[in-house]
């Protein structure tokens, strides 16, 4: 059984989160990078945010994003490998 093209790209976007991306490799701050990641991730998941304004890292795959929008979402990876994007009120 395959999974969603969604969840692949998901958990693609979170590996680069994880491990960095080559793109992230070029910033001159690792922030943007993120900030760039968990706006795709947020998106991807069909969610209002328009653009990460900021970001914090709470521990390994697990952080919370403030929007340019006002809303804010706990963005993690699951034990079992799942991307996950929670709004935080």
């Amino acid at each position: 059984m395959s999974r969603p093209a969604g969840t692949l790209a998901l958990a693609s976007l979170m590996t680069m989160l994880c491990a960095g991306s080559p793109v992230a490799a070029q910033d001159t701050d690792g922030e943007v990078a993120v900030a760039r990641d968990l706006t795709a991730v947020i998106a991807l998941q069909g969610l209002p945010c328009g653009q990460v304004v900021n970001a914090s890292q709470q521990a390994e795959n697990d952080y919370v994003a403030a929007c340019e929008n006002g809303d804010r979402y706990r963005v993690f990876v699951t034990k079992e490998g799942r991307v996950v994007v929670e709004k935080i009120d």
